[in-house]
């Protein structure tokens, strides 16, 4: 009997270690799969639930003399003589000069379902040759929708983070001294006529259109509410029908499925900036059997002027400067020979390409030429 329990008590530890293993294990599992997962409302957009665009035209005033030339800039003088008349102030018979105008843009997003008397930022960004914006203040701005109608009104100080100091022999620039915004600077003043409770079927967008993601998506919602009330009409959209027990009660159904988990299926694709040399390359991408070498031939010319003097006291010769050429060719002997295996995954095609000493640019050209060769399992886009 002692000699049991002495075995019991050696193997106890034993299965502890084991279990702990195992509910490690488990939660990483877990951890993996809420990784791979995101919500509802990460990946789609609701049908009208959306921005719109709103642009002005306006005057900033109270510049300390980096504003518009009048004279070169006739939309801002006509502007001004316009805005002046309407105040009563007749300009026409003098010759304005100021250098404390400019003309500018106004931009801003309307939010959806933004009541009248909400207000929004706006940005405003210089028209004319204005060198700086710093200290004005935007006049009463218009703000026109793609209709053409006035859906809020601008006005207010702007806030500019760069600026710019000027010298006799040298300039200063911080950031961008010609835009700025105003936070809370105009006033919604006319409302879209949209009623998302009219609605009897929402159609969800997603943004990165996909077929098995909304296949997901839809699955999801049906499990959720639990009737077949939606459906995948394409890749890019799921068709979700208000089910009876949510009449009246859209924004319930909509907030209970946005919280929903899915996973997001991707294509493979390799995203390429030549100009920036950035490479983006999916998880999903494979590399058949390809042999890949890289070669490179640099050529360097070094040009040097040295001077040749005559010996001293010497009555004979001139001093000449003469032109020393140094070549140096570097063929990339150490570049090796590899070959890459079938089915490699992007974190063995990345350490490969490494092991080859190949920069971003080197391996722009390796991945085109990988992908002409047939042995790439992905698109490749160039920006």
């Amino acid at each position: 009997m002692k000699n049991s329990a002495n075995h019991l008590k050696a193997i106890n530890p034993v299965r502890r270690v084991i279990f702990a293993l195992a509910v490690i294990a488990t939660g990483l599992t877990w951890t993996n799969a809420a990784i791979a997962q995101s919500r509802i409302k990460d990946i789609v957009d609701i049908e009208g639930v959306r921005e719109n665009i709103l642009i002005g035209y306006g005057l900033v005033v109270g510049l300390n003399g980096t504003g518009d030339s009048l004279s070169s800039n006739v939309f801002t003088k006509q502007s001004l003589i316009g805005m002046l008349e309407r105040l009563g102030v007749n300009a026409n018979d003098t010759s304005l000069d100021a250098k404390n105008v400019a003309a500018v843009m106004v931009t801003a997003q309307l939010p959806a379902f933004a009541r009248q008397g909400v207000k929004i930022d706006v940005s405003v960004s210089a028209l004319g040759n204005s060198s700086s914006l710093l200290g004005g203040t935007l006049l009463v701005t218009p703000m026109l929708g793609a209709d053409g109608e006035v859906y809020a009104v601008a006005q207010g100080t702007l806030a500019v983070g760069g600026f710019a100091a000027t010298g006799a022999a040298e300039t200063v620039v911080k950031g961008v001294p010609t835009s700025g915004r105003i936070p809370n600077g105009a006033i919604v003043e006319r409302e879209l006529p949209f009623q998302l409770s009219d609605l009897k079927r929402v159609r969800l967008s997603l943004r990165n259109p996909d077929f098995t993601t909304a296949r997901r998506i839809s699955r999801a919602i049906n499990a959720f509410v639990g009737l077949k009330t939606a459906k995948a009409s394409d890749n890019a959209t799921v068709v979700l029908d208000i089910p009876s027990n949510y009449k009246g009660e859209l924004v319930e159904l909509l907030t209970d499925i946005e919280q929903l988990q899915v996973q997001p299926d991707q294509i493979a694709k390799v995203i390429i900036d030549e100009q920036s040399g950035v490479i983006v390359m999916g998880e999903n991408v494979r590399i058949s059997t390809v042999p890949i070498a890289q070669g490179n031939l640099t050529i360097r010319i070094t040009e040097t002027q040295q001077v040749s003097q005559p010996t001293p006291f010497s009555n004979t010769g001139t001093t000449e400067t003469v032109n020393r050429t140094a070549v140096e060719v570097e063929e990339g002997e150490d570049r090796k020979f590899a070959v890459l295996p079938n089915g490699v995954t992007l974190q063995e095609l990345v350490n490969g390409l490494n092991a080859l000493g190949i920069g971003p640019r080197d391996m722009i050209t390796i991945l085109q030429a990988v992908k002409a060769a047939g042995a790439m399992q992905a698109d490749i886009e160039v920006l």
